[in-house]
């Protein structure tokens, strides 16, 4: 894990989710992910969207050329641990597609506009990861 994710965490867990500086009012989550090739444990914090029936995650990485490596670590192990500050869910996560994706991905602009711009830096399209209970 990089230095700047390692202070995330530590200042979210800190602070029952809450994190300053460029995160201030943001909603924000820790994934626990399983690396598809190693089996390690990878946590990513991560800007969310609050679902009717669960949570989306972008894959933005920033505007970057390639996906995040959590998108394909969650693509081969889908089952996946989330802390939201004062609690954990264990949740299923899948690929948004088609009205769906379009739907959650339209909010989030709206919600976070930095979001388009890291839509507007990149060619590839930004995956929208739905997580839904596991039950």
């Amino acid at each position: 894990m990089n230095e700047w994710n390692r202070s995330v965490i530590e200042e979210f867990r800190a602070n029952a989710g809450v994190v300053s500086g460029v995160f201030t009012g943001i909603a924000l989550l820790i994934l626990h992910n399983v690396g598809a090739k190693s089996g390690e444990p990878r946590l990513n914090p991560l800007a969310y969207q609050q679902l009717e029936d669960g949570y989306a995650i972008f894959g933005s990485m920033g505007g970057a050329p390639k996906n995040p490596a959590w998108v394909h670590n969650i693509a081969a192990n889908p089952k996946v641990e989330v802390e939201f500050g004062d609690r954990t869910e264990v949740l299923v996560a899948r690929v948004a597609s088609g009205s769906e994706r379009a739907r959650i991905w339209a909010k989030q602009k709206v919600d976070m506009p930095q979001f388009a711009e890291y839509e507007a830096k990149t060619d590839r399209e930004i995956p929208v990861i739905v997580l839904e209970s596991a039950a």
